[in-house]
Formats: structure tokens, C-alpha cells, sequence
């Protein structure tokens, strides 16, 4: 892969402002205001209609690709042990679907076939429908003031969206499961915060998405997971690298990423780069960078699976510069799984937004 010259430098603030004709930035920054506005409407009672004296047999969450897929990825590797219900990842409607199961269906698409028939079906069924979309056309239509409706009141592009499906989610298991409660106003302060560390005006050596964003530069990039919850992390994160920063990035489980680096990838065994010639010795293998991204409970177990290897950097929600600012201190996860990769979401977004602003 051809490097890209960087024609806006990242201490840059006013360059990078005026780079971002489409208002990259502050989509970004708006995961905080997506949690708050579905914590808003849990509080007014928009999901009461879920209510029963038993937790469902089954929480389907239906959603046949992008953010709504990843989302609901996330939530049964980082909370699905601890639900009293299975949760059930799908692509279309189980055959088995009945009155004592919860059917979400996500996407951002009130047109999608697969979404519309899901909730059809689930209905006719005398399921719990819950609809995590915009509430119009044909999925309006269907459900007629039957379903629960959680249509997003932020809009962002699509991109962007991935923490507002999180939190749906979450609202939903508080609900229909009692004990999971979860404080979606305090997630979205702590999103609020990570924006904040990474807005243009903090410089680079502060800004958690800039630091990343110039360690990504002039590389390869490969983003390890090392469970089922990290592995969706990074594909979202191989996916919005893509669709913002027109990036190619690699997303693998971290075995796989660690036995690549093990076997020279990205930095043949015995290459002296500081003595090589290219008319000898013909071309540099490109450089490529693995960031293993992990929560604090797998932390160790990580980094003592990379130790000893180079261009291998282990990320969590907790690694942030010490920031001389305020507002933007140290993270308060709670330890919650959830929170923390949320956090990284929004961090990964925004690294996506800087490594294509940098270019102009």
C-alpha cells in the first residue's frame, strides 16, 4: 500500500476544522448525545409495554448487516453471560419465534424486506417487537402502533451509529430483566468525555484518536481482537476506517494476528532498515502496526500474549495521555465491559475522521 502524504497536520486545529467540510467531527463527537436521547426515552416510559412478571425465553436481536449487526455482536459477547435470557444474534426471523420471546429489529432502514418481515412475523407470532429504526414506511406500517419503538432522535450517519444501537440495547435489558441496570446518563457523560479528549483543539500528545492516528500513519494497519466482544470492536473498527478514512484495515482474532507478526509479517526477520538499499537489496516489506484492543479485565492476559513483539500496541478505554485540561480526566469504565468498548468505538471513529482530514 501507497503511503499518503499528510497535507493537515494533527496539531493543527484550525487546518483540521477546515478540512472537515462534511462535519466529520462533530458526527463523531455526538455518541454521547445518542446515549442521552435514548436514556430520555426510557425515562418517559417508551418501553414500559415490555414489561412482564417473567424475563422472555429468548432476547432476538435481528439485523442483517452494518452497525445494527455489529451492535447487537457486542452486547451478547459483553453482557450475554450475565443475562438471565440468551440473547440471539440473527439474520432473519427464527422459524421458532413465539409469545415468550423479545424480537428487536435494528437497522436504518424502515424499508429493509428482512426488517419488515421479522417484525410481521414476530407479531403474528404474539411476540414483544421492539423496533431500534426509523419509524416509517413499510416497518411503520406493519407494526401500526403495536410494537415498542426506539427511532433514533439524534441523527448522525450511519457511521456513527453504533453506540446508539449499544444503548438501545442496554435500555431494553433493564427493562424486560430487571436486574441488568444499567445508568445510560452516566455512559453518556463518559462519552461526552472521550470526545472532548480527542476534539481538534487538544493537541496530540493529549488526544487519545490523534495519538492513534499518527501511529497508523505511513502503516498497515491490523485490528486484533482477542474475544468475541474485542473481534466485532475491530471489525467496526476495520469498517469505519474504510468508510471514513478510505483505509484499508485488517481485522483478525488476535491468535491470528500474533502468529502473522511470530513468522515476519509486516517486518522480515534480518531486515536492516537503516543500512538497506533498495537498488541491492529491492523493497522494504511494508511496515504494518497490530493494535490489540482489550478491556481491563483481559489486559493482562494480552499483554503478556504480545510481549516481545514489535509494532504490536495494546489499546483499552483507559490508555489516554495525562491531559493538562479539564474535563477530560481519567476514565471511569466502572469496570463494565460495555462501557469500555463503547468508549473505544468512539475513539476509533474519530482516528478515522483525523486520518482523513489529515490528507486535506
Amino acid at each position: 500500500m501507497n503511503a499518503t502524504r499528510a497535507t493537515v497536520d494533527l496539531d493543527d486545529a484550525d487546518g483540521l476544522l477546515a478540512a472537515d467540510r462534511d462535519g466529520l467531527l462533530r458526527a463523531a463527537s455526538m455518541a454521547g448525545a445518542q446515549v442521552r436521547a435514548t436514556a430520555a426515552a426510557l425515562a418517559e416510559g417508551e418501553l414500559e409495554a415490555l414489561r412482564a412478571d417473567q424475563p422472555p425465553r429468548t432476547l432476538i436481536w435481528l439485523a442483517d448487516r452494518g452497525n445494527g449487526h455489529t451492535a447487537g455482536s457486542l452486547l451478547a459477547a459483553a453482557v450475554g453471560a450475565s443475562a438471565t435470557a440468551p440473547i440471539v444474534v440473527a439474520a432473519e426471523v427464527p422459524p421458532w419465534i413465539g409469545a415468550l420471546d423479545v424480537l428487536v429489529v435494528a437497522g436504518d432502514d424502515a424499508g429493509d424486506p428482512v426488517l419488515v418481515s421479522a417484525a410481521a412475523t414476530a407479531l403474528h407470532r404474539g411476540a414483544r417487537v421492539v423496533v431500534v429504526a426509523p419509524y416509517e414506511g413499510p416497518l411503520r406500517d406493519v407494526v401500526a402502533g403495536r410494537a415498542v419503538v426506539l427511532a433514533p432522535r439524534v441523527w448522525v450517519p450511519e457511521q456513527f451509529s453504533l453506540v446508539r444501537y449499544l444503548a438501545a440495547g442496554l435500555a431494553i435489558l433493564s427493562v424486560v430483566q430487571p436486574s441488568m441496570q444499567v445508568n445510560l446518563d452516566a455512559l453518556a457523560d463518559e462519552l461526552d468525555a472521550e470526545a472532548f479528549r480527542n476534539s481538534a483543539a487538544h493537541e496530540l500528545f493529549t488526544n487519545p484518536a490523534k495519538t492513534l492516528a499518527d501511529r497508523m500513519s505511513d502503516r498497515q494497519v491490523v485490528l486484533a481482537g482477542d474475544n468475541p466482544a474485542t473481534l466485532a470492536l475491530a471489525r467496526h473498527g476495520a469498517a469505519v476506517m474504510l468508510r471514513v478514512a478510505h483505509r484499508v484495515v485488517a481485522a483478525a482474532g488476535l491468535a491470528d494476528a500474533v502468529a502473522a507478526v511470530r513468522t515476519g509479517f509486516g517486518g522480515a526477520p534480518g531486515v536492516d532498515r537503516l543500512f538497506h538499499d533498495e537498488q541491492i537489496d529491492g523493497p522494504l516489506p511494508d511496515r504494518v502496526r497490530t493494535f490489540a484492543l482489550t478491556t481491563d479485565a483481559e489486559r493482562q492476559v494480552v499483554v503478556a500474549r504480545v510481549n516481545g513483539l514489535d509494532d504490536v500496541d495494546v489499546l483499552d478505554a483507559e490508555d489516554v495521555p495525562e491531559a493538562p485540561f479539564g474535563g477530560g480526566g481519567p476514565i471511569s469504565g466502572n469496570g463494565r465491559p460495555e462501557r469500555q468498548l463503547a468508549i473505544l468505538a468512539v475513539r476509533l471513529e474519530m482516528t478515522a475522521v483525523y486520518l482523513k482530514l489529515v490528507r486535506g
